[in-house]
């Protein structure tokens, strides 16, 4: 029979309770488990970090991120497979110990390095690019630097190339060198080493002169000098004093006009200073 609700009524007296039957035997469990349940959260990843091998993965993105991780983690070696006996080969190669570093209370360090110093060598460079090449196919960017100044302080007077004669007045003149300010009696310089090939008086207006040949179709002449104090043949070095400056010849004033010649013909002096 039905109630009005839908539910059906008992036909007869109610049945006897189901008796709750208790487990007298204890359920088995993971012996880890307790363990695992004692470790922190924190200690449980570290230790799947080392044996998965991701702990020095983990290590980079937190150091990447700025994060300072203070809990040392294991390192983790690679995998290495067993044989029939099951006895794992040794590694190949095995991470040696740091040596340990100590010193006593109070001791003093000293950072500071001796200075490194290069020499250079500016007639070498010379003569290593002379030697490689005649001098009429270098450069202008190789050749820059290669030759010493003449003077101890060069100022510029008259540059190389056509002028106004400061002789003759007239226009188109061509200066076959470059004019440097100098006092008469200044030391002339030999701008590198080389041997004199002339020394004397130059007949076409370079009063007193010496050439000196540098090697490979390179010379240098010093001119309007007021005196020379070398001689046809002798060697001289980069620097060494070769005469004193003046104004003879065709000249208007006291100063040293220096030339630079590549086989045979004028260049720009500057292009090698």
């Amino acid at each position: 029979m039905q109630t009005s609700r839908g539910r059906r009524r008992a036909a007869g007296p109610p049945e006897a309770p189901r008796v709750v039957e208790v487990a007298a035997a204890e359920r088995p469990r993971d012996p880890q488990r307790d363990a695992r349940r004692r470790r922190g959260p924190f200690r449980q990843i570290t230790d799947f970090a080392a044996a998965s091998g991701i702990g020095q993965k983990a290590g980079i993105a937190l150091a990447a991120t700025g994060l300072v991780l203070t809990v040392t983690m294991p390192a983790t070696s690679p995998v290495m497979a067993t044989d029939a006996a099951g006895i794992a080969p040794q590694a190949a190669s095995a991470v040696s110990p740091q040596p340990q570093i100590s010193a006593e209370v109070g001791a003093q360090i000293d950072f500071s390095r001796s200075a490194v110093v290069t020499q250079a060598d500016p007639d070498g460079k010379l003569k290593q690019l002379l030697s490689a090449q005649s001098a009429g196919s270098v450069t202008r960017a190789a050749s820059a630097g290669t030759l010493a100044a003449p003077l101890a302080s060069l100022v510029t007077a008259s540059p190389f190339g056509y002028r106004v004669s400061p002789i003759t007045g007239g226009t188109g003149d061509f200066h076959r060198g470059q004019d440097f300010v100098a006092q008469c009696g200044t030391s002339v310089l030999a701008a590198a080493t080389g041997t004199v090939t002339f020394a004397g008086w130059h007949q076409f207006g370079g009063g007193n002169r010496v050439v000196i040949d540098h090697g490979n179709g390179l010379e240098t002449t010093y001119n309007h000098l007021s005196s020379f104090n070398v001689k046809v043949g002798q060697t001289v070095s980069r620097g060494e004093v070769v005469a004193l400056s003046g104004t003879t010849g065709a000249s208007t004033g006291c100063h040293l006009h220096f030339e630079v010649q590549v086989n045979g013909e004028v260049v720009d002096p500057m292009g090698w200073l």
